[in-house]
């Protein structure tokens, strides 16, 4: 599903180039769950950048399932994004003026993928599915931080992703409903749906697949 070859990334800074990410080759197959891990400034968030199309490599190849998408034009990456991608943040991202259903249901109205009479029926539908439907109608400020991110989980599968892309997803909740988090991000990968998680959660063995391990922009351990 993911295939990088050779991806290296510099950003220009005052002092010079900057190498973000250095040489990095890595496959995940549908339906893996792999755990980006390292510390702080190791690469992480500039891996899933690249392999979601949010940026370009300074050289290597991207290709997802099949597309090789850094030759893309930035317009038609967007659209590629669109369908394909599901991103899930930190601290959630979620619109407060509309309401859950309603945030569901934006990348929908983005992409029309789904048609327009079966996009609150999906929302609902994958409400229940990450456990919030009784928030449907709510605004996101009525939620807990836990029900916040099942939100955004849900809004990540709206278009029926390849990959869902989570940058440090548990970051803000407490440890009970992180292992939820988790769980249900387990869930969706056990249903085909690739999944890589950037995060700092220690207990990881039972739920993960894989884990890779970057440290200067470069793999360092890369094991079930």
């Amino acid at each position: 599903m993911i295939e990088l070859r050779g991806l290296t990334k510099s950003y220009e800074t005052a002092a010079g180039a900057f190498p973000a990410l250095r040489d990095v080759t890595l496959n995940v197959p549908a339906g893996e769950m792999v755990a980006v891990v390292g510390k702080s400034g190791s690469g992480k968030s500039t891996l899933l950048n690249l392999i979601g199309g949010i940026d370009y490599p300074t050289s290597g190849n991207v290709a997802i399932a099949g597309t090789s998408i850094h030759t893309m034009p930035a317009g038609k990456l967007a659209a590629w994004r669109g369908r394909n991608i599901g991103f899930v943040f930190q601290f959630f991202q979620l619109l407060p003026t509309l309401t859950v259903a309603e945030n569901v249901m934006l990348p929908m109205d983005f992409i029309r993928k789904v048609p327009a009479r079966e996009r609150r029926p999906r929302a609902l539908t994958l409400l229940n599915r990450v456990g919030v439907l009784d928030q449907a109608d709510k605004l996101p400020a009525a939620l807990s931080g836990g029900q916040q991110q099942r939100v955004a989980i849900a809004r990540a599968l709206a278009n029926e992703p390849s990959v869902i892309l989570a940058d440090e997803p548990t970051g803000n909740l407490d440890s009970v409903t992180a292992a939820a988090v988790l769980e249900l991000f387990r869930q969706i990968a056990n249903g085909g749906t690739t999944v890589l998680v950037v995060t700092h959660e220690r207990d990881l063995a039972k739920i993960i697949d894989r884990k890779v391990e970057l440290a200067d922009g470069r793999i360092v351990e890369n094991a079930a």
